[in-house]
């Protein structure tokens, strides 16, 4: 059987919907869930339960990285892998030889006709700042078919929100200013964790990335420089053997392009106003940047720490550039991927700006400097407190693998079934659900901030501009307040209304959720986003759904007898 689009109910979403494509990595499919899914979903079948309407909440505990904030992504995942849900005849045979004991044909039947008609998902935009406790998703539906759901839909969302908060603090941190570049698809957890890390480090604020299928798949800008195997291939200026180079404007033709580099190189050997005065250069790295500069005019960009930095690297970098400038090229600047990069990036900015004082070559001192080399969050810090003069950061093992927190911790559990209210009780209060199908507000105060979000039951009242809102703590008694709220926004949204007539939002594009990242983070209070002990942010109830918690907690919670 063929996976079909969307399933077989979705005749009124076709009218007033396009259809929506499947998941982008072809392993998502029904399969992509652990086995209990499918055994309790047979073992509600034979009870006669697979169709009661169940509603579940997908959500985290505790914000990652010693933060006290998150960046939601993988909504577009989770939608697409919803609306066409369907698993084809190889995948139901699997099922039923992979089930603990024979399961009758039955329910096999019934797996041939679940899809998600009957299913709607509720759910913040994505690349929104979250918080502990809030839904992310609310998914509800027939028990067994939301059941099957669960690991896949946690899946996607577990990791993409995590990388994207990653990148996000390496934003913060970095500054608007700077360039960051995703370089991390060689140290990635195998080709998924590569592609979805550049998908959703772009999303947290990264400008481009250095994979081409992320490219392809996703439109991401992509950016890259040489390697040092490049460099260090050439044995001699001899090897160059195309020396000719048209300029810019087509004009006229360099016919000895190494020539004219070897001309600006020893204007600058001869000058007293530079430290490398007399100095001799690698040749072979200066083959190297020639070659490469013949190859990419427009796009030159050296890698200059094979060999020495400021007494090879950096004068052949600029005896290139000037010789391309002659024909009407503009250089974009180094890349130096080890060493103190504090120190080398200002000695190579006075570089710069010494070749445009020298040469009166306008803009010259402000040629983009790239740095690498396993940088991370704390690297960035420190580089800002030391002072540096890098335009361009290219990270990669310490933001793909997220090195400082392994997951996020995402849950998906159940707080109604048939319109009765269920709650996971816990000797941990932090594993404590909170009951019944709910709608989330976020609160902001008169200064634009966001103040608290809170929780109510579905059929109380929301919350109004103007109007004073008890918000209290959902499980400490004393932890209350009122806020008088100056914007009420509604976080969940239906993105997935099934075959039911229900309105939906269209999904929207990559840069429209990096945009809404990036508005969401400015949007935030400064106290609750810094890197080191911040403000906790508060995610309350109201005082309605405060107390029915509590009663039902008391009601559902054995009493114990002491003897």
């Amino acid at each position: 059987m063929e996976r079909r689009e969307n399933g077989p109910a979705m005749t009124m979403q076709r009218r007033r919907h396009p259809p929506i494509k499947g998941p982008t990595n072809p392993m998502v499919t029904p399969l992509l869930t652990d086995l209990y899914q499918f055994t309790v979903a047979y073992a509600y079948w034979k009870a006669g339960k697979h169709n009661d309407r169940a509603v579940f909440d997908l959500f985290f505990r505790k914000s990652p990285f010693g933060g006290e904030y998150t960046v939601f992504a993988g909504l577009d995942e989770c939608i697409r892998f919803t609306a066409n849900y369907r698993l084809t005849e190889d995948e139901i045979s699997f099922v039923r030889d992979a089930l603990p004991n024979k399961c009758e044909e039955g329910f096999l039947d019934y797996l041939r006709k679940v899809d998600c008609s009957d299913v709607e998902v509720y759910a913040v935009p994505e690349g929104s700042i979250v918080f502990p406790r809030v839904p992310l998703l609310r998914v509800e539906g027939p028990t067994a078919v939301v059941q099957l759901l669960e690991t896949t839909l946690v899946n996607l969302v577990n990791y993409a929100s995590l990388v994207a908060t990653n990148a996000a603090r390496h934003r913060m941190v970095a500054g608007k200013s700077k360039i960051l570049l995703e370089f991390g698809l060689r140290r990635a957890q195998g080709p998924d964790g590569g592609i979805g890390a550049s998908k959703y480090c772009y999303i947290g604020g990264f400008d481009a990335t250095s994979n081409v299928l992320a490219g392809q798949l996703f439109g991401i800008p992509l950016r890259g420089t040489h390697s040092h195997a490049f460099v260090s291939s050439f044995m001699s200026l001899d090897e160059i053997k195309d020396k000719s180079l048209r300029s810019l404007d087509g004009s006229a033709v360099c016919e000895n392009f190494l020539s004219l580099v070897q001309t600006w190189l020893n204007k600058i050997q001869l000058s007293s106003s530079f430290s490398v005065t007399h100095a001799e250069t690698n040749q072979s790295e200066l083959a190297a940047f020639t070659s490469y500069a013949l190859a990419f005019p427009s796009n030159f960009l050296a890698l200059v720490d094979t060999y020495d930095v400021l007494r090879s690297g950096v004068p052949n970098f600029c005896a290139v550039a000037l010789a391309l400038r002659e024909l009407g090229y503009k250089a974009v600047g180094i890349r130096l991927d080890s060493g103190d990069l504090a120190y080398l990036s200002s000695e190579v900015r006075k570089f710069f700006h010494a070749i445009e004082k020298e040469f009166k070559v306008s803009g010259f001192g402000k040629t983009s400097i790239t740095a690498s080399n396993d940088l991370n969050e704390e690297t960035l810090d420190h580089l800002n407190k030391q002072g540096h003069e890098v335009d361009s950061f290219g990270i990669g093992t310490y933001l793909v693998t997220c090195y400082a927190q392994a997951a996020l911790g995402c849950v998906f559990k159940l707080v109604e079934i048939n319109n009765q209210p269920r709650m996971k009780l816990s000797e941990d209060v932090s594993k404590v659900s909170i009951p019944c199908k709910k709608r989330c507000f976020r609160l902001y105060g008169k200064e634009g901030y966001p103040l608290v979000d809170i929780m109510i039951g579905e059929n109380e009242p929301p919350p109004k501009v103007s109007e004073r809102i008890l918000c209290r703590h959902p499980f400490i008694e004393s932890k209350r307040a009122y806020v008088v709220p100056q914007r009420v926004e509604e976080l969940l949204q239906c993105y997935w209304s099934g075959s039911s007539d229900k309105e939906r939002v269209e999904l929207p594009p990559l840069e429209d959720i990096r945009a809404r990242c990036m508005e969401q983070v400015e949007q935030m209070r400064p106290d609750h986003m810094r890197r080191l002990n911040p403000t906790p942010y508060k995610v309350s109830v109201s005082g309605k759904l405060y107390d029915f918690i509590h009663f039902l907690w008391l009601n559902e919670a054995p009493v114990g007898e002491l003897q």
